[in-house]
């Protein structure tokens, strides 16, 4: 007992009783603080946003507030010295790379926050008021902070921190949040780069130059073209160097130039261009020999490309030079697994082993959102540490973690701080960071999100299906996403719900993770139409809306304005453009075809991707909308031939049909549409005709054209529509060599 008790008051003279334990410094007791911080005599704009950072958090959580003063105003008080400080210089930091840092304390109780260059110091201040406070910040949304009027920290404390990564951005609503950035140390490519992405027209805009130089541009099938630029061409060089030289003065602080290709095919084949890709392998080596022609004329800056499609494989022979980066797309690897073994993404493996045999600067541009269907359930979640970590060991020094801007898509606040944690360090335990963030943003219910994560992720492996970043939630029905599986999904999520129940916020947010069920469910009703979980039900001898639809499509539309979706796809639709397109269908008196589910033959077929309901696309009782994945036969490079089996002899006077233009995704009216009927199904006899109408100047907006052909009535069992396809994609719209349009198709009506 006496030695327990001569042990105790040993502690308190000691440490002082304070509350703290043995081996703790007390920063603030009992609301009150002997520290001062510190800041350098000339500090930067970084140490001194970093020592105010500090001081607001600690008076948040203690009430304390601790006097920001400059070194030499200091007097041997304890302190927290933050920067280059005098004091600070026995601790060095000149090792650490990429905006690392380093937390660490002397024997005398004094804390040091220090970092190696650019925002180091500022992410020292926020690693310490997470991990050593209890501070969080979970989204674009403010801090959670803890409050107690003493905090303490480790007496022997010594963090030193550097990111795997230089360059690290997660594309998610919450990144768009100044703060969330510097909390979870990520970068953002418009404070980054002077000129990003798709640049050539950029550097070079057609709207200046076409008209006056063609020269300057693509060269293909024999016309000069608006499509990329001609590489080869003094006079591009010439511009893309004074454009660089007058926005490099104009921007100095710029870390990158981006000089890449645009978007879509279209590359030069002029004669000195193919020399040049034919000695190199690929259209890559003119733009490589461009890109490093122009890198030796800034040779202080630092320059990027993109390896994306036709420019994915590296040259042959002409390495990039020092000061080049690679950016290297992910794009066509299917997400159900991850990327070092996937087979869709066997193109990309080779591609980053043969671009790293050429050069250290590599960036990968991955993808992590379904961008045809932002709200679409897209389970990858499992996937995202073992990418990352593949990226780390191939010796990639930055990742840009596409996913859907700054509208909200599936757990977009997840997928943001997972993605964030594991841009810094890949080998950080990815389950403790999901269950930290599900407990942390959900409370209570955060155990059953991670069932419901868990159940989609497990559903995904075991129906083998493919994740597609251009999928589509209707085309899942049968697999991972059927109403089987959602009912269970659904019944996770009502316990999450019942377990915040009476928290207004919580709840809320369970009901914004419920969101790409619900959205699934309501694209799913498009699709099936008529049948079972369709939105329309049987009325006597026809369909109408179901009656419980148009409140379901209403509060859907409410909640995502609540959780911040602005579209629900890349280059997509709003919210309320979506209930126009629900409103419309329900406005719309369904019509009794002859063809009502009768069987359709194909002469060629349609286009694995897309297959909407197979044949019977055309017969299913349902219209398509702007939305090509959904409810159109989509027909790629070949004609629609559709031979129709209304099982008996019919009279019948109309063929009304609809076809889709969308110029975006190579999808064009057909050149004409021929209608014919048969009795036998072998002897077919025109019944008309139509041309539709092509475009003939550049045009991306979404049309869907009637095609109407009249005759006197007659009596047919088969009835055969021919769709022609356009044989060529219009210049102005650009396309890789191999690439071709496609025809797409919704029901017809034999009336």
């Amino acid at each position: 007992m006496f030695r327990t008790m001569l042990t105790w008051m040993l502690l308190i003279t000691l440490f002082g009783y304070t509350g703290c334990q043995p081996g703790q410094i007390n920063l603030v007791t009992n609301g009150a603080s002997k520290y001062v911080i510190v800041i350098p005599e000339d500090a930067g704009k970084n140490d001194a946003h970093a020592a105010s950072v500090l001081q607001d958090y600690v008076k948040r959580i203690s009430g304390a507030t601790l006097p920001l003063i400059k070194e030499k105003a200091y007097r041997q008080q304890p302190a927290i010295f933050i920067g280059n400080t005098g004091a600070g210089e026995k601790y060095d930091t000149r090792p650490l790379k990429n905006e690392g840092f380093l937390l660490t304390t002397d024997v005398q109780g004094n804390l040091y926050i220090k970092g190696s260059r650019g925002k180091g110091v500022v992410y020292g201040v926020y690693t310490l008021l997470e991990k050593y406070c209890g501070c969080r910040k979970y989204a674009n949304i403010p801090a959670t902070v803890p409050h107690s009027t003493n905090l303490h920290l480790p007496a022997q404390l010594t963090d030193k921190q550097e990111p795997a990564f230089l360059y690290r951005e997660t594309y998610y609503p919450a990144a768009f949040d100044n703060e969330y950035l510097e909390w979870h140390r990520l970068q953002r490519f418009e404070d980054l780069w002077g000129l990003w992405g798709h640049s050539f027209f950029k550097l070079v805009p057609p709207n200046t130059y076409f008209a006056a130089h063609p020269e300057y541009y693509a060269l293909v099938n024999g016309n000069r073209q608006a499509t990329q630029l001609c590489l080869s061409n003094e006079a591009v060089f010439k511009i893309t160097v004074d454009h660089l030289r007058k926005a490099i003065a104009e921007n100095p602080d710029a870390l990158y130039w981006s000089i890449a290709a645009e978007d879509g095919g279209g590359f030069c084949t002029c004669d000195q261009c193919s020399k040049i890709n034919a000695a190199e392998g690929s259209t890559t080596g003119t733009l490589i020999r461009f890109v490093n022609r122009v890198a030796a004329t800034f040779p202080e800056q630092q320059f990027t490309t993109l390896a994306y499609q036709q420019t994915a494989r590296p040259p042959r022979q002409t390495k990039p030079a020092a000061n080049v980066y690679i950016m290297l797309s992910s794009i066509d690897a299917y997400r159900q697994e991850p990327l070092s073994s996937a087979p869709s993404a066997a193109g990309f493996r080779k591609n980053l082993q043969d671009w790293g045999a050429l050069t250290p600067n590599l960036f990968v541009w991955d993808y992590t959102t379904q961008f045809t269907n932002y709200l679409a359930p897209f389970p990858d979640y499992n996937n995202l540490q073992a990418n990352l970590q593949y990226f780390a060991a191939n010796k990639v020094k930055g990742v840009f973690s596409q996913g859907s801007a700054d509208t909200y898509s599936d757990m977009a606040e997840l997928n943001s701080y997972l993605q964030a944690k594991l841009l810094w360090n890949p080998d950080k335990p990815a389950a403790d960071i999901i269950t930290g963030f599900l407990d942390g943003y959900y409370g209570k219910a955060g155990p059953f999100i991670a069932q419901y994560l868990q159940a989609l992720s497990d559903t995904l492996q075991r129906t083998k299906t493919p994740l597609d970043i251009y999928g589509n939630p209707a085309n899942n029905s049968s697999n991972y996403l059927s109403p089987a599986a959602i009912d269970k999904y659904a019944t996770l999520l009502d316990h999450a719900e019942k377990a915040v129940d009476g928290d207004t916020l919580l709840t809320n947010r369970v009901q914004n993770a419920r969101l790409p069920l619900e959205y699934t469910v309501l694209q799913q009703s498009r699709f099936l139409g008529t049948e079972k979980h369709g939105y329309l039900m049987q009325d006597g001898n026809g369909y109408i809306v179901n009656p419980r639809w148009p409140l379901r499509v209403r509060r859907f539309v409410a909640q995502c304005k609540k959780a911040g979706v602005t579209v629900l796809a890349e280059n997509g639709i709003s919210p309320d453009a979506y209930q126009r397109e629900w409103d419309t269908l329900f406005a719309r008196k369904w019509v009794h075809s002859l063809a009502f589910r009768a069987p359709v033959k194909l002469l060629n077929p349609y286009a694995p991707e897309y297959p909407a309901n197979k044949e019977q696309t055309l017969t299913d009782g349902v219209t398509g909308t702007n939305d090509f994945s959904t409810n159109w036969l989509f027909i790629y490079g070949k004609d629609l031939v559709a031979t129709i089996d209304l099982g008996a002899n019919k009279t019948i006077q109309q063929i009304s049909t609809h076809f889709l233009q969308d110029a975006r995704h190579y999808i064009f009216n057909p050149v004409a549409v021929m209608v014919e009927s048969s009795a036998d199904g072998v002897h077919f006899t025109s019944l008309g005709s139509q041309q539709l109408v092509q475009l003939k100047a550049e045009d991306y907006s979404v049309q869907i054209n009637d095609c109407n052909v009249r005759f006197a009535g007659v009596q047919a069992r088969y009835v055969r529509i021919t769709a022609r396809c356009l044989p060529v994609i219009p210049a102005w719209r650009g396309a890789p060599g191999n690439k071709l349009a496609s025809v797409c198709c919704d029901e017809v009506y034999v009336l």
